[in-house]
C-alpha cells in the first residue's frame, strides 16, 4: 500500500514539475487512483477538498475581490508612494512596502500586477517613453551582436533616449566634448540601473510579503490543512499567531532586500552622499511626483464603498488576528471550545460584503410612499466573485490535503521516516538551515504549492526521528518554499516582472542569491529566537507524541500482515 501511494505522489510530482496537465487537474488525481488501487475510500478523499482551512482561504480571495473591484488598492498604493517621496531608493521603498502589504490579503500574482503599471508610469515620467518595438527589436539584436563579440556590459536600449527628451538643444550640437560623453553614459546607466531596481523589487517584495499572514499564499494554508490532518490536537497554529511570528521576519527582510536593492541598482550610493544632483534628475523627480500626485486625482474623492470595503477588511483583519491570540483569551472563547475557526470568521466577514449597499443609504426612502424601489448595487456580486476568484488554488489546496491523508493512511509518511536514520544525528538548528536550503532550491524550479506538498510530510518525519517540534522543520519548510528570487520561471510574480523586457536572467539572478541567503538565514534566526515562545518549540510537544505512538503501532501492524501473508 505505501509503493502505491508513492507511486502516486510521483506521478502528480512529475506532472506538477513539468506541468503536463494544469496545476489543478493534476490535482484531482488523488480522487481516481486512491480508490482504484486501495489506498484511501472515496468518502475520505473527496472532503479534502473542502476542508474549512480552504474555506479560510476562499475568504480570502473574496475580500480581495472586493477590494479590486472598487479600486482601494490603487489608492492605497498611490497614497503610500506620495508620502515616501519620490527620490529612487525612497520610491523603491515605496513600492517594495505597498506591494508587500497588498500581497499580504491579495495573491502575490495580482500584487505584482497591480503594482507593475504604477512603476512602469513612474519610470516613464522619470526617464521619458520608450522607443517603438520595431526600433528596439532591432537595437536589441545589435546589442546582443556587440555583446557577443567584445564580451562588454551593454546599456539596454530603453534609456537611450536623453538627447530627445531631456536636452534638446544636445541633439543640434554638431560636437560633444569627452566630459559631455562620459556624463551622458554614466546618466544612462544609472537610469538603467534604477529602472530595473524598480521592477525586480515588486516581485521580490510580493513573495516576501505573502508569508505574514495564513491567507496571504497558498503554502501557509497546505500547512495549516496538512497539521490538522497529521496532528489533530495541534492547535497553536492560527491566523494570529502565525502573524506574530511572520510579520517581524517580514518586516526585517523587506528592509535588508530595499537596502541591497538599493546599493546594488544605485538607488544608494555609498561613495557619493553629499553629491549634488543634476538638473537632469531634479526635473525627472519632479515630473514622477505629479504623475503620482495626478493619478491619485483620478481616482477622485473617497467613495462610500471604499469606506465600507476599508471597514471591513479592517474587521476581517482585527477578528482573524483576535479570535485566538494564544498570549491572551480571544472572543472565540465566549463559545463553545473547538466550534469557532478561522474559517468560519472569514466566511462570517465576507458574506456581508454581498449584501452590503455600496451607496450610502438614505433613511428617508422608509417614510418617502412615492421614492423609487430601485435595487441597490451590494458591494461584491456572486458575478464578480465567481470572474475574479482563482478557484483553480482551491482545487490545488483539496489536492494537496488529499495526498497528505493518502500518505498517512497508508503509512508512506512511516515508511519515509523510517529511510531518515541517517539524519538523527544532525542538529535541529542545522537541520533548519539545510531544510530551508533544499526546499529553497527546489522550488526555484517547481511550483511553490507543489514543493510544499510534497515535503511537508517528510519534514513532518524526520521532526519525530529527531524529537524536536515538527513546526520547527515545518514552519522553515513553508515560509523557504516562498523565497523563490533567482529565476524568472521560479515564481509567477518574478514572470511577471521578466516578461516587461527590462530585466535579464543574470539580473535576477545575482540579486536573488543574495535575497535567497538573506532569506536562509534570517529564517533560522527567527526560528531559534521568537518563534521558540510563540509555538513553544523548545520542547516535543503532547500531540506530536500521539502521532509517534500512532505510527509505532501502524509499523507493528503493517509487519504482522507482511508475515502472515509471509
Amino acid at each position: 500500500q505505501e509503493g502505491r501511494c508513492l507511486y502516486v505522489i510521483l506521478l502528480m510530482a512529475l506532472y506538477w514539475c513539468t506541468e503536463a496537465l494544469p496545476l489543478a487537474v493534476t490535482a484531482l488525481l488523488p480522487i481516481v487512483p486512491f480508490p482504484f488501487l486501495g489506498i484511501l475510500p472515496s468518502n475520505k478523499v473527496c472532503p479534502q477538498y473542502f476542508l474549512d482551512t480552504n474555506f479560510l482561504f476562499l475568504s480570502g480571495l473574496i475580500m480581495a475581490s472586493a477590494i479590486e473591484e472598487w479600486n482601494l488598492h490603487r489608492r492605497i498604493a498611490l497614497r503610500v508612494l506620495m508620502l515616501v517621496g519620490v527620490q529612487p531608493a525612497r520610491l523603491i521603498l515605496g513600492m517594495m512596502l505597498t506591494t508587500s502589504f497588498l500581497s499580504m490579503w491579495l495573491s502575490n500574482t495580482a500584487s505584482t500586477a497591480m503594482m507593475l503599471p504604477i512603476a512602469n508610469a513612474i519610470l516613464k515620467s522619470l526617464f521619458g517613453e520608450k522607443d517603438t518595438s520595431k526600433d528596439l527589436s532591432r537595437e536589441n539584436e545589435e546589442n546582443q551582436a556587440s555583446l557577443q563579440q567584445n564580451k562588454l556590459y551593454t546599456v539596454p536600449t530603453e534609456m537611450q533616449f536623453l538627447a530627445s527628451t531631456e536636452d534638446k538643444d544636445l541633439s543640434e550640437e554638431k560636437e560633444i566634448s569627452s566630459d559631455a560623453l562620459s556624463d551622458l553614459k554614466k546618466e544612462e546607466e544609472y537610469k538603467t540601473n534604477i529602472w530595473k531596481g524598480f521592477l525586480i523589487s515588486i516581485p521580490y517584495a510580493a513573495s516576501i510579503g505573502g508569508t505574514a499572514t495564513l491567507t496571504g499564499t497558498a503554502p501557509n494554508l497546505i500547512l495549516l490543512g496538512q497539521l490538522k490532518s497529521y496532528f489533530p490536537e495541534c492547535d497553536v497554529v492560527n491566523f494570529g499567531s502565525w502573524f506574530m511570528f511572520a510579520f517581524p521576519l517580514m518586516l526585517i527582510f523587506l528592509l535588508m532586500g530595499w537596502l541591497w536593492i538599493s546599493i546594488l541598482y544605485g538607488g544608494i550610493n555609498l561613495r557619493g552622499w553629499k553629491t549634488k544632483k543634476s538638473n537632469i534628475r531634479v526635473d525627472a523627480e519632479a515630473r514622477a511626483k505629479e504623475v503620482i500626485k495626478e493619478d491619485y486625482q483620478k481616482l477622485g474623492p473617497t467613495k462610500f464603498a471604499e469606506q465600507a470595503i476599508f471597514f471591513f477588511f479592517c474587521m476581517f483583519a482585527i477578528m482573524l488576528f483576535s479570535r485566538d491570540p494564544k498570549f491572551i483569551p480571544g472572543w472565540a472563547s465566549l463559545f463553545a471550545p473547538g466550534f469557532i475557526s478561522d474559517a468560519v470568521t472569514g466566511i462570517t466577514i465576507v458574506i456581508i460584503l454581498f449584501f452590503f449597499p455600496s451607496q450610502k443609504p438614505s433613511f428617508r426612502w422608509w417614510f418617502d410612499l412615492k421614492a423609487p424601489n430601485t435595487e441597490t448595487q451590494p458591494l461584491l456580486t456572486w458575478r464578480k466573485a465567481q470572474e475574479t476568484v482563482p478557484w483553480n488554488i482551491i482545487l490545488l489546496l483539496g489536492g494537496g490535503f488529499a495526498m497528505a491523508k493518502g500518505c498517512e493512511e497508508s503509512g508512506l509518511s512511516v515508511w519515509i521516516g523510517g529511510r531518515l536514520h541517517p539524519l538523527e544525528g544532525v542538529p535541529p538548528p542545522v537541520a533548519v538551515i539545510l531544510v530551508t536550503v533544499v526546499i529553497a532550491l527546489f522550488t526555484e524550479f517547481a511550483s511553490n504549492t507543489a514543493t510544499i506538498i510534497i515535503f511537508l510530510p517528510v519534514l513532518a518525519e524526520l521532526a519525530i526521528r529527531l524529537k524536536v517540534n515538527p513546526l520547527y522543520l515545518m514552519i522553515p519548510g513553508t515560509i523557504g518554499c516562498s523565497y523563490a528570487f533567482m529565476l524568472p520561471v521560479s515564481t509567477p510574480p518574478n514572470s511577471i516582472a521578466f516578461s516587461s523586457g527590462h530585466l535579464m536572467v543574470k539580473d535576477m539572478a545575482r540579486t536573488g542569491l543574495l535575497m535567497n541567503l538573506m532569506g536562509v538565514l534570517l529564517l533560522s534566526l527567527a526560528m531559534n529566537t521568537w518563534a521558540k515562545s510563540i509555538f513553544q518549540l523548545g520542547t516535543f510537544p503532547a500531540w506530536a507524541n500521539i502521532h509517534a505512538e500512532n505510527a509505532t503501532s501502524l509499523v507493528t501492524a503493517v509487519e504482522n500482515v507482511t508475515l502472515s501473508a509471509l
